[in-house]
Order: structure tokens, then C-alpha cells, then sequence
């Protein structure tokens, strides 16, 4: 029997785990109370996270401008850009994700505890006040008279003192439970919250060091080198750009606090402020300014400081960052899960990162058209996130819960919705890129190239959409291990298969690899939740 499109039981129908990828797949457009609990997330979630990339490709767009060069060298400072700072804000924001969402359903599950016990004892003092009326009113003419009596005489006493008699009463159990103090007023506490600010601050710092100190032996590793007519602007712009890492994992860290209280719509409205503050300076600084490719990075900066200056204000309003005491943060806890998806996310971003450095070495027209094709192939896959993030933070409430029935309902629902999401992009950006590719380049060379990653940057779509919204499924589900380990075997499989069909197959090669990375990482999700193993193990039962 299904309420609302959640599964009240499911005891005979999906006896295999596999099955469950498929359970009220009638349900995957249906406005029912999880699809709209999935969309109130997901869609202001997507536009957020859709807002950064976005910003990327009109920065690529106006840097096009310039010419192929400044195009190549500011798509090879933006990938590592890219990788250095996931390294430290995928595990950062994905584990404040989860670990807020629990912490916020506990202490709101104690919270209607206590509501139900002042309730009850409100009903108690309710009773014995009726079977006491009886006696009260007997006793009553003798209390007022005896209570008379004691005010003339405390009054005296008071006069004599020097005093006036004080009208306060004193407050008892009764008038506590009658009038409880209003809870929702009070600024939440999680603990949570600080320790990902904390650790977003000092991982911005140490981001923007290592980035200045080792721009030029990092852009040599991605084949920019000594003599490249790329050198120089590319260290102008990794340079320039790593000035605002801190304001970027600040305000990612402060988004996954939101993402864990289910809110995403405050997030929402920064973002977007600081991006069109990007979009506005990027022509003033860049061609009205002259100041090029730094203009660009620029640009970017101040609107990252203008995102984590707002969101910090919103999220001061709601919680109370300032812990009790330093054992309070989770620390232990951050670092433990932290380090699992670090290697995850080292492992997930080095087969990108590698594949743009052998663009590179392919000449600045193959690179030029590389650096399009992935930021359309990442902008438009990241709107998969946001079913992500959805996916997480209800999943992660569910399992607080112990509600087993919601948590496979909405994994299945996310799962459903990111396929349909994916054939619709797969035709959205064949179009698009097909016939606007003249957006972002006048190169005719590069414009023939892309045409050719086309059929792979939209064919890949419904395969990447179930691959990013797996990570919020088995991140909800806390299952930081499995997800680490398994895209450590996906890195291995995909770089090996790199290295062959680059010297075999060039440009066309290296999106055949990416294609089949996708790939891998879609069947790992599907393989830990369709065998019903680790946190999914209920499955079984």
C-alpha cells in the first residue's frame, strides 16, 4: 500500500534489491508529498550549484574573446583550480551535509519529546487540580482571610523596614508547564555547523598558499612549460583566482549546513548575487579596464567574498556558532569520514585532471575545444546535484529516524528522476552545443573540433545524472567507505584505459574515456544498493 508515494509496506513485493531501482517508478513525475519534498530541495539546490559553472562558461565566453591562447591557458589554471579545491570542499561539504542532518533531526526529535512530556504533565496537574477543586473551595473563605491577614502584616513589616511590599510571586512547576519557553526563537545548536566553518577557514588558507607558491611547477605538470605563449597568463590567472579559495570553502561549507537543515533557497540568493557581481565586472574589468585574463580572476574573487560575506550573515541568524566548549566539535569525526572521501574525490578529479593535461599537450585549437566541451559536460551534469543533495539530506533524516521505508523510497525516487532529468539534458546540450558553439569561440578550427565531442558530451548525460545523484544516495546513507574505496578501483580502471585510447584515438580518445569513467561510477551505485549490502543490508530482510 503506498500514502503520498512512500511505500508503508513492502513486505512480498520487492524481494530482490535489485528490484528497488524500479519501486512506483509509475510515481516519477508525481507531485505527491516526497516529490515535492524532493524538489523543494533539489531545484534551489540545482540553480545554486548551477550558478558557479554557469558563471565559468560566460567568463569562457568573454575570455574567448581574447583569443584561443588566453581561452587554453585560463581552461588549464581552472582545472587545477578545480582539483585542488575539491580536494578539500567535496569531503567538507558532503560530510557537513550529513552529519547537520542528523544532528538536526535528533534535536528535533528531543524536542517533540520534551513537547509531548510537557504535555502530558499539563494534562496530569489538569487532573489533579479537578479531583482538588472541592477541597479548595471549602478551604477557600479560610485562605483568603489567613492570606489577608499575612499581606497587612508583611506590609507593616515591610514599612517598618523602609521597603514596600514586593507584588512578584514565586514561580511554580504548574505555571512552567503552562506557559513553556518559546523554543523556536532560540538559535539552533549544532555542533556540526562550527567544525565546518572552522575547518572550511583553514583549508582556504593553506588552498590559497599552495596555489601561489606552486603555480608555475603545477602548470608545468599540466604541460604548460617554461616558453609556452600559456605561461603567462595561466599564472596570472591560477594566481590571482587562489586569493578567494578561502571565501570559496567558507561559503560551500556554510551551503552544506543549509543543505543539511533541507534548505537550500537561502543559499540560493547569495549565490546568484555574487555571480551576476561576476558576470557585471567580467566585461568592465576585462575589455573596458584592459586588464585581460586577470581581470577575469579578479572578478571571480570579489564575487566569492560578496557569496560567504551574505551567507555568513544568514546563518548567524539561525544557529549558534559559538560552541560550549571545544570538545563539542567533530572533529575526530570530521577528520575520520574526511579522509575516506578525500581519496575518493583525489581519485574522482585526477582522471579529469589527467584527461585536460593531454588535451593540452594535443595544442592550444584541441585544448580550446576540450575546455568547452568539459564545462558544458560539467555544468549541465551538475544540475544531477541537486537530486544529490535532495537525496542526501532526506535520506540522512530518514536513517536518524530509523525509517528504513522512506529512505528506499526517496533513493529510488532521486534515482528515477535523475534518468528522465538525463535524457532530457542528453538533447538540450546536443542542440545547444551543435548549433551555439559560436557562443564561446569565432575559431573556426576549434568550432569543427567540438563538433566532434558533441555526441559524447550529450550522450553521457542520463549516465552521469545517476552517477552524481549515487554519491548523495550512499552519502546520506553515511556510507563514506564504500563510496571511497569504489571510485579508487573506477580511477584505476579509467586512467589505465586513459593513457591507451590517448595515444590511439587523441581528442576522441580522451572523451571515450571519460564516457566509460561515467560509466563505472554509475554501476558502483548500483551495485552497492541493487546487492543490498552495507547500510542497504535491510534490503535483504
Amino acid at each position: 500500500m503506498a500514502e503520498d508515494g512512500v511505500v508503508v509496506s513492502t513486505q512480498g513485493k520487492w524481494k530482490h534489491p535489485m528490484l528497488v531501482f524500479f519501486k512506483n517508478i509509475r510515481l516519477v513525475l508525481k507531485m505527491d508529498s516526497l516529490g515535492k519534498e524532493i524538489l523543494l530541495i533539489a531545484v534551489p539546490a540545482a540553480m545554486a550549484l548551477a550558478a558557479d559553472p554557469i558563471a565559468s562558461l560566460i567568463d569562457t565566453a568573454f575570455i574567448g574573446r581574447l583569443g584561443p591562447v588566453e581561452i587554453a591557458a585560463v581552461g588549464v589554471s581552472i582545472a587545477i583550480f578545480n582539483q585542488v579545491s575539491k580536494v578539500a570542499i567535496f569531503p567538507l561539504v558532503s560530510i557537513t551535509t550529513s552529519f547537520v542532518a542528523e544532528e538536526e533531526t535528533i534535536e528535533r526529535m528531543n524536542l517533540e519529546e520534551i513537547k509531548v512530556q510537557n504535555n502530558t504533565e499539563k494534562s496530569n496537574v489538569n487532573k489533579e487540580d479537578t479531583k482538588e477543586s472541592t477541597k479548595d473551595d471549602v478551604k477557600l473563605e479560610n485562605l483568603e482571610n489567613g492570606s489577608a491577614a499575612k499581606d497587612e502584616k508583611d506590609k507593616d513589616l515591610a514599612s517598618e523596614d523602609g521597603f514596600e511590599a514586593s507584588p512578584c510571586k514565586h514561580t511554580t512547576v504548574k505555571d512552567i508547564i503552562s506557559n513553556p519557553p518559546n523554543l523556536k526563537k532560540q538559535k539552533r545548536n549544532i555542533p556540526s555547523a562550527s567544525t565546518a566553518l572552522v575547518f572550511g577557514s583553514i583549508l582556504g588558507v593553506l588552498e590559497t598558499m599552495l596555489l601561489v607558491l606552486l603555480a608555475k611547477p603545477l602548470l608545468s605538470i599540466m604541460g604548460v612549460k617554461s616558453g609556452s605563449p600559456m605561461l603567462l597568463p595561466a599564472h596570472k590567472y591560477l594566481t590571482l583566482r587562489a586569493l578567494g579559495a578561502p571565501a570559496v570553502l567558507l561559503s560551500l561549507a556554510m551551503q552544506g549546513v543549509f543543505r543539511g537543515f533541507k534548505d537550500t533557497k537561502t543559499p540560493l540568493y547569495p549565490t546568484v548575487a555574487g555571480d551576476l557581481t561576476n558576470i557585471i565586472l567580467d566585461p568592465i574589468l576585462i575589455f573596458a579596464c584592459k586588464m585581460g585574463v586577470s581581470g577575469a580572476a579578479i572578478a571571480h574573487v570579489l564575487s566569492q567574498y560578496l557569496i560567504a560575506l551574505i551567507l555568513l550573515v544568514k546563518l548567524i541568524q539561525q544557529v549558534d556558532l559559538l560552541p560550549p566548549s571545544v570538545k563539542a566539535l567533530q572533529f575526530g569525526r570530521f577528520l575520520e569520514n574526511g579522509f575516506l572521501l578525500l581519496f575518493k574525490v583525489i581519485a574522482a578529479t585526477v582522471c579529469v585532471t589527467l584527461a585536460a593535461s593531454l588535451a593540452t599537450r594535443l595544442g592550444a585549437t584541441p585544448m580550446a575545444a576540450f575546455q568547452i566541451c568539459l564545462q558544458v559536460w560539467l555544468t549541465s551534469s551538475l544540475l544531477a546535484d541537486g537530486l544529490a543533495v535532495a537525496g542526501q539530506a532526506i535520506i540522512a533524516s530518514a536513517f536518524a529516524e530509523k525509517n528504513y521505508e522512506k529512505a528506499t523510497a526517496a533513493a529510488a525516487r532521486v534515482l528515477q528522476m535523475s534518468f528522465v532529468m538525463g535524457l532530457g539534458l542528453a538533447l538540450l546540450v546536443g542542440l545547444g552545443l551543435h548549433f551555439g558553439s559560436g557562443v564561446f569561440t569565432k575559431d573556426i578550427s576549434v568550432k569543427h573540433i567540438i563538433t566532434i565531442g558533441v555526441p559524447f558530451v550529450a550522450g553521457t548525460q542520463p549516465i552521469n545524472s545517476i552517477a552524481f545523484v549515487f554519491d548523495g544516495v550512499n552519502f546520506g546513507a553515511s556510507d563514506f567507505a564504500y563510496s571511497a574505496y569504489s571510485m579508487i578501483l573506477v580511477a584505476i580502471g579509467s586512467i589505465g584505459s586513459l593513457l591507451v585510447l590517448y595515444k590511439s584515438g587523441g581528442f576522441v580518445g580522451l572523451w571515450v574515456t571519460l564516457s566509460i569513467f561515467m560509466g563505472l561510477r554509475a554501476i558502483a551505485g548500483i551495485w552497492r544498493m541493487g546487492t543490498g549490502t552495507g547500510p542497504w543490508s535491510f534490503l535483504r530482510k
